[in-house]
């Protein structure tokens, strides 16, 4: 395919048929999603391929957990786990009922039926976290991790698959840890979910360029869109 068709059309897919991804065409995914970026060249990323049916069924109740604590949010109209204004992790709102019954995930409640699940975990002695004594939420650690994650669902879409990364399964992570047996220097960074699409975003919605690139300064002159 062509890059800009790749990049595209490589919406989020949570709809599967009931077809096998061969070893082949996945190796293939992994091949090309391995030449993404990472700081130092380090690649501390490592991909735990689900086969077994009891992994596949723990991974989904661990998933499906952290969805019902994400949707309690929702629910409350705030944005899941976010920072505060000080750009500080906040303790949940009293708004956040986390007992109520929550809106019914068809994608997590049958995330073991996917054809490939494909957990991405990362050594978090490779990252060179810059951030990480700033009085805010870091986020630097994950663009050594990230890169690749996307490189998978963009390799994968190249080769007529579909596909979307969850974080579900990072609010278990102790839990999920222990079931894929993970070393203790080890983050569980997302939940990779591959297959066959029962159909492939024809036309994705994003903000024009002009609404966040600009010059200069963050209220400096917009980028123009191009053709302008």
């Amino acid at each position: 395919m062509e890059f800009a068709d790749v990049v595209r059309t490589t919406g989020a897919v949570r709809r599967f048929r009931d077809e096998p991804v061969p070893d082949a065409t996945l190796a293939r995914v992994f091949d090309n999603a391995r030449f993404a970026p990472s700081g130092g060249n380090r690649q501390g990323w490592r991909v735990i391929v689900l086969r077994s049916p009891e992994i596949r069924a723990r991974i989904r109740e661990l998933s499906r957990a952290g969805y019902e604590e994400y949707a309690a949010y929702v629910a409350a109209g705030r944005v899941p786990f976010s920072p505060g204004e000080d750009g500080r992790w906040q303790q949940p709102p009293d708004d956040v009922d986390f007992t109520a019954p929550v809106a019914r995930n068809r994608f997590v409640e049958e995330l073991d039926r996917a054809p490939v699940i494909a957990v991405l975990a990362v050594d978090l002695r490779q990252l060179a976290v810059t951030d990480g004594d700033l009085p805010r939420q870091s986020v630097v650690g994950g663009g050594s991790v990230y890169p690749f994650a996307q490189n998978i669902l963009l390799s994968a879409r190249n080769e007529g698959l579909g596909g979307v990364m969850t974080t579900f399964l990072c609010r278990r992570e102790a839990e999920a840890k222990e079931a894929l047996g993970l070393p203790g220097p080890y983050a569980i960074a997302a939940t990779l979910a591959i297959g066959v699409p029962e159909r492939h975003p024809r036309k994705l919605t994003r903000r024009p360029v002009g609404d966040f690139v600009t010059f200069d300064r963050f209220d400096g002159p917009a980028f123009p869109d191009p053709g302008e």
